[in-house]
């Protein structure tokens, strides 16, 4: 058993957190994530409306009687939600751990503090940790580069980011981008972080909400598999790499601004991905963390093989390593 002061403080048996996925954070997933003994996150937005969010919890309660969350993301948008109002629903559906991402989240950290909720931030860089850190929040998510979605703007990948962050944030710190097995927990854990958040690697379970042949192409896929949109418009979002993410990167370099590839990377499209299993539908996120997945596992397979694998690198192969070790072998 792996405890840390982030299970402590979310009340989960294992270090690991499935991070809130747009159109994948449903409550079958949460709920099975959260019977495997770690800590799920629906994903507000993906629920058209407040109302509609506060069934998907519902739903996900008549699922498992185990700790889970919402994640609220906070993006710069021309028509945005009601996040006033999606926040409201977390807090009366009796929600008590919230991840927040995104631009400026002080009016909600300060809401949820309020009402008692665990706030866990995610952040790409260690100023935006220290800075959540600074605003109340419980708990810091780093994302390092290579993660799936946005990575930030500073490209600093997650084994320069985690340990850089560790050194200077107080509070309790996973580690995000880049994580699908025991050896990244340990990696994690060894950096200073105190548990590893997954989106990738959970969108490929047999309880994740897409379609099949979406997990199959995430199997096929090598490390490679990525490309990074928006890099002109400093808005930066790694996407798994198919013929609609090659285009908008082509228009990008020849100078087309966001209005130019609106169309092609509209929310709609994206999500028929994940219902139709067409890979090139629409803009998909997918992590350079592709490269480690090769099965489609339960949830309870993943987390179980993962601490497993974990607990044998830090019995065996690292407490082997200790010179100490080898002499009362030898003896």
């Amino acid at each position: 058993m792996i405890k840390t002061r982030f299970t402590e403080l979310v009340g989960v048996e294992h270090p690991i957190v499935q991070g809130g996925m747009q159109w994948v954070g449903r409550a079958e997933l949460v709920a099975a994530v959260a019977n495997a003994g770690a800590l799920g996150l629906i994903t507000a937005l993906t629920q058209p409306t407040p109302d509609d969010l506060v069934k998907e919890i519902a739903r996900c309660r008549d699922l498992t009687d185990k700790p889970f969350g919402v994640n609220l993301t906070i993006l710069p948008s021309i028509k945005p939600p009601p996040y006033a109002e999606y926040r409201q629903a977390i807090i009366e559906s009796g929600i008590k751990i919230v991840e927040t991402a995104g631009n400026k989240p002080q009016e909600h950290v300060t809401e949820f503090r309020k009402h008692g909720v665990i706030v866990l931030h995610k952040c790409t860089s260690v100023r935006h940790a220290l800075s959540a850190e600074r605003m109340g929040v419980d708990a810091i998510s780093i994302d390092g580069f290579e993660c799936a979605g946005h990575p930030g703007e500073d490209d600093t990948p997650g084994l320069i980011l985690i340990p850089a962050a560790a050194d200077k944030v107080k509070i309790p710190m996973i580690a995000s981008g880049g994580f699908a097995d025991g050896r990244g927990l340990v990696a994690a854990l060894a950096l200073g972080a105190e548990g590893i958040n997954m989106g990738t690697r959970f969108m490929c379970t047999k309880e994740s909400p897409i379609h099949q042949l979406v997990k199959e192409r995430i199997v096929a896929n090598d490390e490679r598999e990525t490309e990074l949109i928006f890099r002109t418009m400093r808005n930066t979002s790694r996407v798994a790499k198919n013929a609609i993410s090659t285009k908008v990167v082509e228009m990008e370099k020849a100078g087309a601004k966001f209005e130019d590839v609106r169309e092609l990377v509209a929310g709609a499209r994206g999500k028929m991905v994940y219902a139709t299993g067409d890979a090139d539908e629409g803009i998909w996120s997918a992590g350079q963390v592709q490269g480690l997945i090769h099965d489609i596992p339960t949830c309870a397979e993943l987390v179980g093989r993962i601490m497993r694998d974990a607990e044998a690198i830090i019995q065996g192969r690292l407490a082997g390593m200790m010179s100490g070790s080898h002499r009362q072998a030898a003896e």
